[in-house]
């Protein structure tokens, strides 16, 4: 925490000194169109709520009934993103599934295969994103050390698509427990994979991610209207995928900041200056954090939860 600290602070003071030009970033904010964010914002939230019903399916594959309700996964898909946006790491990742095993107690077991479950997202979300990735070296304009990084991103994407295929082709029952904690814990995470192993949920699943990439690159797209910037299409694939290689490796909340200069950085060759393309990179991600946070507090008190419980590690026998 102390290094995070300490590299954000960093952050903020080269920001601040050798920066964009912060009246021109002020000027940029007070000049956006309210009604077009409130279009991204919406837009947004129909994003989110297809990623929802997405795992929703994935789910389903990865345990058996009763499946739990559709409110309450969506609870903990909302609690996990405003923990992803709020606390370093992917920690929201393990809070949505906990969310979930506590509203399906009193079973047992349900850790595992609900982390299998969030991986199977993850990997089924690794299509559409490949699909801009390419559309994006393809058409858009981009530095080189954008080409670089969604090409290195591209690779990482294909080695963690390869290595969840096999993860899901070696499912097996839960062996006995002679077998051991390790292989049988395993063999419970697997059959979170479960939704790869059935093509037509499979195809749900990912038509569902689908329409939630392109949700979200049209709210990206609407954003830019919102500071004025008429630009074509390829620019806000370009910003959204940028903008998500910025946030692979969250090592602040939000990575406020970083992400902001990725979002300017690749507009500067479409005409748009550093300070405007940084103000923009502002409000597009208060934007895209409103919807997680404002459902992820709302969901929060539904759940009986504060912030500082989702920090807490899942107890060792609740993960078997």
């Amino acid at each position: 925490m102390v290094l995070i600290a300490v590299v954000a602070a960093s952050v903020a003071a080269l920001l601040w000194f050798r920066g964009p030009d912060w009246g021109s970033v002020a000027h940029a904010l007070a000049a956006m169109s309210w009604s077009w964010a409130l279009i991204a914002v919406a837009l947004n939230l129909a994003s989110a709520l297809g990623r929802g019903l997405a795992w929703r399916t994935v789910v389903e594959q990865a345990v058996p009934p009763p499946h739990p309700r559709l409110l309450d996964v969506f609870s903990a898909f909302f609690v996990g993103i405003f923990a992803n946006g709020v606390l370093p790491g992917r920690v929201g990742e393990v809070a949505r599934v906990g969310v979930l095993v506590r509203r399906m107690q009193p079973r047992t077991g349900l850790w595992p295969p609900l982390l299998g479950s969030v991986v199977a997202h993850r990997l089924l979300e690794i299509f559409p994103a490949v699909g801009l990735f390419v559309w994006v070296l393809a058409a858009a304009k981009i530095p080189h050390w954008g080409h670089l990084a969604l090409l290195s991103v591209l690779v990482g994407a294909c080695l963690l698509l390869a290595l969840g295929a096999v993860a899901a082709r070696r499912h097996e029952h839960v062996p006995p427990p002679a077998a051991g904690r390790i292989r049988i814990v395993l063999a419970r995470v697997r059959q979170g994979l479960g939704v790869l192993r059935t093509p037509g949920a499979a195809m749900v699943a990912l038509g569902l991610q689908t329409l939630a990439w392109l949700l979200q690159l049209f709210a990206v797209w609407v954003a830019m209207r919102a500071f004025h910037l008429a630009l074509p299409l390829t620019a806000a694939a370009a910003v959204l995928a940028l903008m998500n290689v910025a946030l692979i490796l969250p090592l602040w909340p939000g990575n406020v900041g970083l992400q902001q200069a990725a979002i300017a950085l690749p507009l500067l060759a479409y005409g748009v200056s550093y300070a405007h393309g940084f103000a923009y990179g502002i409000g597009l991600q208060a934007i895209e954090s409103s919807v997680g946070y404002a459902g992820g507090m709302v969901f929060l008190a539904r759940e009986g939860l504060t912030l500082g419980r989702l920090r807490r590690t899942v107890p060792p026998r609740q993960a078997s």
